[in-house]
C-alpha cells in the first residue's frame, strides 16, 4: 500500500507532504490503526549505554523535530525515537524551499537549518506524551548565537530534557548552520565536551539518575581528523557517538534534479560512506563507547551492514520516506535472522 500513498504524497511539495503524511499517522494511530501500517517486529533486547533497547532499530532526528507525532512513532516499532534537532529559542530555519526529492537515487537534500519551535515546546510535548521507550532527544545551538557562546545554548537544552530523556544527543555536525561544523574541532571540541560532562555530573545528582551523552559526527572528516575526534570522545569519557549526519558531497547523484542545491545529502547514496565512518570509529574507539549508525539506510542489508561494522545499534530516516514503514520491521527481522545465525554458528 505504501508505494500507492508514496506517489500520492511526492505530488506534493517535500515538506508539505512531510506534515501530512505525519498528521495522517497520527490521526490513524488515535483510531487504533497505526499497528497495520507495518509488521511488528520481534523483540531484539539490546543493552547499550546502560539503557535497555526493546531492539536495535531507532528513529533518527530530524522527522519529527519538536515532539508532535511521538506517540504516533512509537506505535511504528521502533525501538528507540529521537526527536530534535531543537535549539533553546524557536526558529524558522532558512527560507523555503529547503527540502528537495531525488527519486531516482533514493535520496533528499536538505538545508532546514534547525527550523524548531524551541526546547520549552518539546518539553511540554515530551510530559503530555504516553509513550514510555526509549527516548533521545537531540539538541543544537540557535543559528544567530556566536561559536564561542554556543556551549551556553548547549547547556540550555541539557538542563531542559535532561530529566525526560534516555540520552542526549549533541548535534555539532548539521551542515545547514553556518560554522557548527567547526564545533567538531580543537579547541571548541573539547571547551563543549568538558562543560557538558561537567554539567551531566551536576545533573545527575539532582535528578539521581544518569542521562548518556552522544555526539553527532559529520560524514566529511577524513581518517586522521576521525582519529582525532574518537581520541577527544574517550578523553571527556564521552557515552557515545552517532555516525553520521547528512553529507556535503554528491557522489551517487551527480546530474540528477535538485543535485546542485545546497545543504546536506541523505539516503541511498550515503550508505557507503556512513559506513565507513563507523568502521574507522569502531577502530578508533577500541569498543569503548558504542555507535548509533544512521546514513543511508534504505533496506535490511543497510542495517546489517552499519551492525557488521561496529555499530550497536542503528536509526532510519530518509529510508522511510522511500519504503515507508515496512522498513523498520523488515530490519529488526533482518536482525534477529543474522543473530540466530551468529547463536547457530556458535553453538557448532
Amino acid at each position: 500500500m505504501y508505494p500507492l500513498l508514496r506517489s500520492l504524497l511526492f505530488r506534493l511539495g517535500p515538506e508539505a507532504s512531510h506534515t501530512l503524511a505525519l498528521e495522517a499517522l497520527k490521526r490513524t494511530h488515535r483510531l487504533g490503526g497505526a499497528r497495520l501500517l507495518c509488521r511488528r517486529p520481534p523483540l531484539l533486547p539490546r543493552r547499550v549505554m546502560g539503557i535497555d533497547f526493546p531492539n536495535p532499530v531507532g528513529l533518527a532526528a530530524g522527522l519529527d523535530k519538536n515532539g508532535d507525532y511521538l506517540d504516533a512513532l512509537a506505535s511504528l516499532g521502533f525501538g528507540f525515537i529521537e526527536l530534535g534537532t531543537v535549539t533553546p529559542r524557536p526558529q524558522p530555519g532558512n527560507p523555503r524551499p529547503r527540502l528537495f526529492r531525488l527519486p531516482r537515487a533514493q535520496a533528499l537534500i536538505n538545508r532546514m537549518g534547525f527550523n524548531n519551535k524551541g526546547v520549552d515546546h518539546l518539553v511540554t510535548r515530551v510530559r503530555r506524551a504516553r509513550y514510555r521507550g526509549v527516548l533521545g532527544i537531540n539538541i543544537g545551538k540557535n543559528f544567530d548565537t556566536p561559536l564561542e557562546r554556543a556551549t551556553e545554548d548547549y547547556l540550555i537544552c541539557l538542563r531542559r530534557v535532561y530529566s525526560l530523556a534516555s540520552y542526549v544527543v549533541i548535534n555539532v555536525s548539521s551542515p545547514n548552520t553556518a560554522g557548527l561544523r567547526d564545533l567538531q574541532h580543537g579547541e571548541l571540541l573539547d571547551e563543549l565536551l568538558a562543560a557538558l560532562k561537567a554539567e551531566q555530573k551536576l545533573l545527575t545528582v539532582q535528578y539521581a539518575r544518569y542521562v548518556p551523552l552522544v555526539i553527532k559526527i559529520a560524514p566529511d572528516m577524513n581518517e586522521a581528523e576521525l582519529e582525532l575526534v574518537a581520541d577527544r570522545l574517550l578523553a571527556h569519557g564521552i557515552d557515545g557517538v552517532t555516525a553520521t549526519n547528512t553529507t556535503l558531497g554528491r557522489q551517487g547523484v551527480q546530474g540528477l534534479p535538485h543535485a546542485e542545491q545546497a545543504g546536506g545529502l541523505s539516503g541511498a547514496p550515503l550508505q557507503e560512506r556512513a559506513t565507513e565512518v563507523v568502521r574507522l570509529l569502531s577502530r578508533y574507539l577500541h569498543g569503548r563507547i558504542p555507535i548509533i549508525g544512521v546514513g543511508g539506510i534504505v533496506n535490511p542489508e543497510g542495517a546489517l551492514q552499519k551492525l557488521r561494522n561496529g555499530a550497536s545499534l542503528v536509526q532510519l530516516y530518509t529510508g522511510l520516506i522511500y519504503r515507508g514503514p515496512a522498513l523498520i520491521g523488515e530490519s529488526v527481522w533482518a536482525l534477529h535472522e543474522e543473530a540466530l545465525r551468529g547463536l547457530g554458528t556458535s553453538g557448532r
